[in-house]
């Protein structure tokens, strides 16, 4: 009805052009009424102009109504995929059908590739990858400052830390800070005192996991770092790098104090207390301290009462092994007491 009013209008329009033009409007008409006649073209010009504007609002209306039909079905779509790739159990979505598929062998416990070395089966490809360079040795990752290579991603981007200083982990108790999250979680046990790994054998806990490794060949009798020099073995690498300073004498660790060298760090540490006079371990019964937990050891069996070294001739028993040693010599170096019953002598501790 809308375009039937709007050809009327065009043809009236046109009509009156024409009947002004041929019979109004001679040659010799006037200048004023060339103006109106000149005007009422502009009117037909703009009439048809408008109509065609009109014509061409329309066709981009309907463009872009057709484009954001287009683009609502397609955002509707993208929705309705979204459902589709939603985990039934966690609700987490994905973005290809695969990575639904292997999340759901998760929950499942399904493990499809398996390692034709070992055997050992793995819910993931990429798992099954990473797991072969145990076998093959392949270490595709290079730091590119020291150029020493990874089997994984993680461990370089780790070990960059160690050029870049970066330690991202804070200790909330004594806000000491650790490169790696694995670091910090051994050292918060330094403050709660937990000891989370027990060996089977013998029920002793350990608050690391390589410490109660390390502690398991005292069971098995295992020992698989072997001397280059020598042969000997060692249960413990740390043993083994020690057990090497007797061959080359080696004393790298050496006090500032009064120059004196020891093999070990941990004696240089017990030595440099002869110069500061710490006393770090303290009796809780009596506050007395002492320089070596050794020492504070012995000190609590004169509060318990406890004598644990007994000469097996004579049943005698003592708080501290030393004085079992002095129960047993004299400068002779025969035995003190019921000589006629042992009939034993021992070597003096200072030629033994």
């Amino acid at each position: 009805m809308e375009y039937g009013f709007d050809r009327l209008v065009h043809h009236t329009v046109t009509l009156l052009f024409l009947l002004l033009q041929t019979v109004l409007v001679p040659e010799e008409a006037d200048f004023g009424s060339r103006q109106e006649m000149g005007h009422i073209s502009e009117l037909q010009n703009k009439h048809f102009c408008t109509r065609s504007e009109e014509h061409q609002f329309r066709s981009d209306v309907h463009k872009k109504s057709s484009v954001r039909h287009c683009v609502s079905k397609k955002h509707l779509q993208s929705h309705r995929e979204e459902q589709a790739l939603a985990c039934d159990v966690c609700k987490k979505i994905f973005k290809c059908a695969s990575a639904l598929k292997l999340h759901v062998c998760s929950y499942r416990g399904e493990k499809q590739f398996k390692c034709d070395v070992c055997e050992k089966n793995f819910s993931q490809s990429a798992h099954l990858k990473s797991h072969l360079r145990t076998h093959n040795g392949e270490r595709p990752f290079q730091c590119d400052v020291c150029k020493k290579s990874f089997k994984w991603s993680m461990s370089l981007k780790l070990h960059l830390r160690t050029h870049t200083g970066e330690r991202p982990f804070t200790c909330d108790v004594c806000e000491k800070n650790f490169s790696q999250s694995a670091h910090l979680k051994s050292h918060l046990r330094t403050h709660s005192g937990e000891r989370s790994f027990q060996c089977d054998v013998c029920k002793k806990s350990f608050k690391r996991s390589e410490h109660l490794k390390l502690h398991l060949h005292t069971h098995t009798g295992e020992r698989p770092f072997t001397c280059d020099v020598c042969k000997k073995h060692f249960s413990q690498s740390s043993h083994l790098k020690l057990h090497l300073l007797t061959h080359t004498g080696e004393r790298p660790f050496t006090c500032d104090v009064c120059k004196k060298s020891f093999k070990r760090s941990s004696t240089l540490k017990l030595h440099l207390r002869t110069h500061t006079g710490e006393q770090p371990f303290k009796c809780d019964v009596c506050k007395k301290s002492f320089k070596w937990s050794h020492v504070l050891k012995s000190h609590l069996r004169t509060h318990t009462g406890e004598r644990p070294f007994t000469y097996d001739v004579c049943k005698k028993h003592f708080s501290q092994s030393s004085h079992l040693k002095l129960h047993l010599r004299n400068p002779t170096g025969e035995c003190l007491f019921a000589y006629d019953v042992c009939k034993k002598s021992v070597k003096q501790s200072g030629t033994s």
